[in-house]
């Protein structure tokens, strides 16, 4: 039994891209839909897919390598409020990740965002990660 799939999610795809697999399936939630979108649209990620071939279904991603040495498109992946310490943030305390360069993901009343979105929509939440 997973107690925190957010994290399970994160280091499927931290360990995917170390070992340098083309694509990686990971057990599918509503909040993981979120992240992978999150994922698609900043470009972190080539493309994903899901499925929904047993009763919970699951998330093909597709990773991206860039350079002539295909280096990973992520270079961190890091959980920040876990089930043992929720981490909350107001509109005006916002976390900025690498000066802007990279982004932090946040649960909101108004569906999983990043920092950037949150603050043009003027709402705070769950600090979820930060990618960059």
């Amino acid at each position: 039994m997973i107690t925190d799939p957010i994290s399970d999610y994160l280091t499927r795809v931290r360990n995917a891209m170390k070992a340098r697999h083309r694509v990686v399936e990971v057990p599918s939630s509503g909040v993981k839909k979120e992240l992978t979108k999150i994922l698609f649209e900043q470009g972190y990620i080539l493309n994903y897919k899901f499925e929904q071939e047993t009763a919970q279904g699951t998330i093909k991603i597709a990773l991206k390598y860039t350079g002539p040495d295909k280096q990973p498109a992520i270079k961190s992946l890091e959980r920040i409020s876990k089930p043992g310490l929720r981490k909350y943030t107001g509109i005006e305390n916002l976390p900025r990740v690498l000066s802007g360069l990279g982004i932090a993901i946040l649960s909101t009343s108004k569906g999983v965002m990043t920092e950037k979105e949150a603050k043009r929509q003027h709402v705070g939440g769950e600090v979820l990660c930060f990618v960059y």
